[in-house]
């Protein structure tokens, strides 16, 4: 079992939120796909990150995570450069661990 999470920004790089339709439609794919999901949003996440010589950015961010027995790889690939590209992010965070149901 597999649990994967996404890393989604809540605001773009004007400081302008996101529409609403943006994440319902990432949750509707990702209830239809994997039969559930778990959204982190009351209290939003900082991320904090650091570049080469460049200050310190932050985002406000909102996780969203899906349990799977395996990890497709390529449709993770596409769908996160799908996500990249309506969040209008450079990269966009999806990671997946190794878990077990007790």
């Amino acid at each position: 079992m597999h649990l994967i999470q996404l890393l989604l920004p809540l605001y773009d790089n004007a400081g302008q939120p996101f529409p609403p339709a943006l994440y319902d439609g990432v949750r509707r794919e990702l209830v239809e796909r994997f039969g559930g999901l778990t959204t982190y949003s009351r209290a939003p996440a900082k991320g904090l990150w650091k570049e080469d010589g460049d200050p310190v950015r932050k985002d406000d961010i909102v996780v969203y995570e899906v349990m799977a027995d395996a990890v497709d790889r390529a449709w993770w690939a596409g769908y996160r450069q799908e996500l990249e590209a309506q969040f209008q992010q450079d990269e966009l965070v999806v990671r997946a661990q190794a878990m077990e149901l007790l």
